[in-house]
């Protein structure tokens, strides 16, 4: 088999966009985003919108232009402490509701997510730079897991099993394990926070979450529409910013009965060890690592597609993305002919722009780092076979 160098056209997405391409009115898209009250700069713990305690914030970015879009409170381990509690307290009365009661909560949010969808989508364009119809994607994606979990909650059923002794009844039942921990990554910035939160709320559990200090706007407007369903203050908790004190604070708390994370496999095996201590139930999504392999008898058409979605999905900024193209040598030639010319129909530019097939990688570190794999590759005798 031989290897195509497919990383090399990411690394370019993000230099490209911010090189050559023309303005993009943003200004339109934050007043749109404004009018409906969706731009959130502030951390939410107890139903109330506050600021750091020490006053810092942290700046976010367009991606796709370097515009800052908007100072965010810098929180840490005081403020998440305040959050845990807040989540605690309102642990016995949100889950002492009937599912039914919560599954009406929860259907409204999944409403209002969608009729908000242009504005998230927006918003998610702006500080995560994929193109608007990934993200307008993406909001249905998200709320398909409210919409989804909103129903389960009516159906969290129990078990009765049979005894060993005459005299016994045996019962199973299942109960909320109190407030959850999410820690969410930028990739994604709707999707995987109401994938962890819709369930976790359904059932009766607290959450707070820690979004990713690259995309916290899509994150504080999602739970502002949670609030405006009903979600009660301090069911559903927000704090971004430093994220070593913030996941400390996290860990090392009695009250936190579950840590729930998607993000880099070294973050995730910190989290793993440092809920320990406290016994906690921990899920972890992390990294990938993963092969796109074209056989000899494969479909063309049907390879070079495919490949294109595994490889080039969010700019390739996803845990399935495509790492490598491994192609049996007989089809090599007409495989690599096609892909090319495929991936040079792809659009690079600002996500505003209705042409753009391909946004920004997330940041100058990640652009580095793709440079980095292609020096790499290509110092080891690879070829490049698309540029701009």
């Amino acid at each position: 088999a031989r290897h195509i160098l497919a990383a090399s056209v990411s690394a370019s997405s993000r230099v490209a966009s911010r090189r050559h391409m023309g303005s993009v009115d943003a200004g339109a898209a934050m007043e749109k985003i404004r009018a409906a009250g969706l731009l959130r700069t502030r951390g939410l713990i107890g139903g109330k919108w506050v600021d750091a305690y020490d006053g810092k914030t942290i700046e976010v970015q367009n991606p796709a232009t370097g515009e800052v879009l908007a100072n965010v409170a810098c929180m840490g381990n005081r403020e998440t402490a305040d959050a845990i509690t807040s989540a605690n307290t309102t642990f016995y009365t949100w889950s002492k509701l009937t599912a039914s009661e919560r599954s009406k909560a929860l259907r409204k949010w999944h409403d209002l997510l969608m009729s908000h969808k242009e504005e998230l989508a927006l918003l998610m364009t702006l500080e995560q730079g994929k193109p608007m119809k990934e993200a307008l994607g993406e909001v249905n994606y998200g709320a398909s897991f409210i919409e989804f979990f909103a129903e389960e909650a009516k159906r969290v059923y129990g078990d009765i099993i049979p005894p060993t002794l005459a005299d016994r009844r045996l019962l199973v039942l299942k109960q909320p394990i109190g407030v959850v921990g999410a820690i969410t990554p930028w990739n994604f910035p709707l999707a995987m926070i109401t994938r962890k939160v819709g369930p976790a709320l359904a059932c009766g559990c607290t959450v707070v979450v820690k979004p990713s200090e690259f995309t916290p706007l899509t994150a504080l407007a999602a739970a502002d529409l949670a609030l405006q369903a009903g979600i009660p203050a301090g069911a559903l908790n927000v704090v971004m910013g430093n994220a070593p004190e913030i996941g400390d604070e996290l860990m090392q708390s009695t009250q936190v009965r579950k840590i729930t994370f998607t993000g880099s496999t070294a973050v995730g095996k910190k989290l793993m060890a440092g809920s320990a201590n406290t016994v906690k139930k921990v899920s972890l999504e992390l990294g990938g690592n993963a092969p796109c392999i074209v056989f000899d008898d494969a479909d063309i058409d049907v390879a070079v597609k495919g490949s294109l979605a595994a490889k080039f999905r969010n700019s390739g900024q996803t845990c399935v993305c495509a790492n490598r193209i491994l192609v049996q040598e007989g089809i090599y030639e007409k495989f690599a002919s096609a892909f090319v010319k495929a991936v040079q129909s792809l659009q690079v530019g600002n996500g505003l722009e209705e042409s753009t097939s391909q946004g920004p990688l997330i940041n100058e570190a990640a652009v580095q780092k793709v440079e980095k794999f292609v020096g790499d590759a290509t110092s080891k005798g690879s070829q490049h076979h698309a540029r701009w």
